[in-house]
């Protein structure tokens, strides 16, 4: 796992100074402390920072072709990249190294730009061919890893993280657009970021640049399933799990010492049954918990722990939450509201006191169908059909009266999402039970009202109506592939893990999987009301009954009781009257009104005021940090050094 930055000059003429790739490099040093490469032609440079995971003596980047004409840097890992060592040897090719990132240097020269075609993992890379002047930047299918990138028409910059760009002089202005889709989603929805002019690389996606023109071009995208199957269930669960094994075996390829997040859930589980398979080993399994004991699932962990006989390590969180908090917005150089980050960050720091990699189960809800919205629309599909003055009155009223409660996800959350979101379409209401400031509460929020700008809901629409016109189940899955899973689970998954210099890898997302499970019928994805239907079945005897029947209970964080308690001056402290009107964004009576009724637990606000106070931090680390110290300063106080 690494950093990489790099910046072209567009004319041509303007040579790039090695200082300015250097401090792009700086400001990623956390995604690699191991090493620093640089590599310069004329107009043209980029840098690396290196996590050394495989060939630890030779791999020093960037890797180049025998000639020293293709040169490449890369963030991730190739698991296919002794297969395609082995062919291009056969092909007359010659190898200095034995990093899988020299492999793309040579399966450019026989591909071209469809190389990354070919390669299977998760990356982020960059290539400079140096005969045709041209850079191919190219991202994983799935969005795995994450890469920026700006062009003004004189100089395009890219960079594993929007700080390498401000590192090289970028002012941080804000794009309301990407902060007014933020307030709704809790994270910024690719290809915008919270930097004006600044685009995050789609997944599955590549940019080229030659003679001046740049230009991107997606190369892999996920087609709408079959209607049907001739197959039996029981032969497809052959099938996944033959797969699945497979890709655990694949993700395996290290030359540092590798564990496994184990959450006690059906994902991570099926992680750890398939390694200690593969291996026939002894696994290191890291687990979170909480003291809130409705929020707490290590029990969960220690039972599949114990069937599989691993070497576990348990964290108990810290009740001193307000020490972390504005590290968050530190390593997430972009606003993020997942409050679900804080056990990540804190998991990470622990399992990286022991290894360099770790292996999660991130990805299996939005493959498998595992989230309770996938089930919801189909209660909601009932609910249409109660007496109107049922469905649009009683009821609603009925649940509005429910007690406010902070347990995790209760009752009365639930029930007032499903009811207020159950009589609008699919993929309205599948967004709508996941948003945390609606269009009109972000009107009431803005300091100033905007009619510019356009509603959030228009992403999930978008890629619903691309996804063919079959059944809505998998165009909710498609929706969630394509947005929430790089934006929010991975983006998360990455940040809070390189904060600790830790590599997590995520075989449910090898995209053969992914390929194999979306070309299924939804029947054998969500069975009536069972969620991961084939993935249960597919693992059924093989991971604990009780794992696979209980509840999906998700990486929740007590965050309504400790906005009331833990980090309540924080909150104060952060989100006061005259620290809101620096920023001239928000209506501070507004914030205080809703801080107020989440204390008194008149309603819970939770997700609201966090992402405000997250997006606080944010904007006085970054945007006022660059105003009063300027973007040298600026870079070395974000990368720690």
């Amino acid at each position: 796992m690494c950093g990489i930055a790099g910046l072209l000059y567009m004319d041509g003429e303007r040579p790039v100074p090695r200082q300015q790739i250097a401090s792009m490099c700086a400001a990623l040093y956390h995604r690699g402390p191991d090493d620093e490469g640089i590599y310069l032609d004329g107009s043209f440079g980029m840098g690396i920072r290196r996590l050394a995971i495989i060939d630890l003596l030779t791999g020093h980047a960037p890797l180049s072709n025998e000639d020293g004409t293709i040169w490449v840097v890369q963030n991730g890992e190739i698991y296919n990249f002794p297969e395609l060592r082995e062919q291009l040897e056969l092909r007359g090719h010659h190898f200095r190294s034995s990093c899988d990132t020299e492999v793309i240097a040579h399966l450019y020269e026989e591909e071209g730009p469809a190389c990354v075609r070919s390669l299977r993992g998760m990356y982020a890379l960059a290539l400079w061919d140096e005969k045709q002047k041209a850079l191919l930047l190219a991202r994983d299918r799935l969005g795995i890893k994450p890469l920026y990138y700006t062009c003004d028409g004189t100089r395009l910059l890219f960079g594993s993280e929007l700080r390498a760009l401000l590192a090289a002089g970028l002012e941080p202005q804000l794009d309301l657009q990407a902060l007014h889709d933020y307030l709704s989603l809790s994270y910024i929805p690719a290809p915008l970021s919270i930097v004006r002019g600044v685009r995050k690389l789609l997944p599955g996606h590549m940019l080229l640049y030659q003679n001046g023109q740049v230009r991107v071009e997606r190369y892999w995208q996920v087609q709408p399933p079959a209607d049907s199957t001739n197959k039996a269930d029981g032969e497809l669960a052959e099938e996944i799990y033959g797969l699945l094994r497979e890709s655990v075996q694949a993700h395996l390829l290290s030359d540092v010492p590798l564990g496994v997040f184990l959450s006690g859930g059906v994902d991570s589980s099926t992680v750890v049954a398939l390694m200690r398979e593969v291996t026939g080993s002894k696994i290191k399994t890291f687990s979170v918990g909480f003291p809130e004991k409705s929020f707490n699932e290590l029990e969960q962990a220690r039972l599949v722990a114990r069937r599989f006989d691993t070497e576990h390590h348990e964290l108990m969180m810290s009740p001193k939450v307000a020490e972390i908090v504005p590290q968050l917005a530190h390593f997430f150089d972009e606003p993020f509201g997942d409050s679900s980050a804080l056990p990540v960050f804190y998991l990470s720091g622990f399992a990286r006191q022991s290894v360099t990699v770790a292996l999660s189960g991130d990805g299996g809800d939005e493959v498998f169908a595992g989230y309770e919205t996938y089930a919801a629309y189909r209660w909601a599909e009932a609910y249409k059909r109660l007496p109107r003055l049922l469905s649009q009155r009683f009821l609603p009223s009925i649940v509005h009266r429910l007690p406010v409660s902070h347990r995790r996800v209760s009752f009365d959350y639930k029930a007032k999402r499903f009811v207020e979101g159950a009589l609008l379409t699919p993929e309205l209401g599948h967004f709508w039970w996941k948003h945390i400031f609606s269009e009109e509460a972000k009107q009431q929020l803005y300091q100033e009202a905007s009619t510019e700008l356009q509603e959030t809901f228009r992403i999930h629409r978008d890629y619903f109506a691309s996804h063919g016109a079959g059944a809505i189940l998998d165009r909710l899955l498609h929706v969630d592939l394509m947005v929430g899973l790089p934006d929010d689970m991975l983006f998360k998954v990455d940040r809070m893990s390189m904060a600790h210099s830790l590599e997590v890898r995520v075989p449910l997302l090898d995209h053969k999987v992914v390929e194999f499970m979306a070309a299924l019928p939804h029947t054998v994805k969500l069975r009536g009301w069972q969620k991961k239907y084939l993935l249960k079945r597919a693992m059924a005897g093989k991971v604990p009954d009780r794992i696979l029947r209980g509840k999906k209970k998700g990486f929740n964080v007590p965050i309504p009781s400790w906005l009331r308690r833990d980090l309540r001056q924080i909150v104060h402290d952060t989100l006061a009257p005259h620290r809101l009107q620096e920023s001239g964004l928000w209506d501070a009576p507004f914030v205080g009104r809703m801080i107020q009724e989440h204390e008194d637990r008149r309603r819970d606000w939770s997700r609201n005021i966090w992402c405000l106070l997250i997006f606080q931090l944010w904007y006085d680390t970054y945007v006022k940090g660059w105003s009063q110290h300027g973007h040298i300063a600026a870079a070395h106080h974000l990368s720690g050094t």
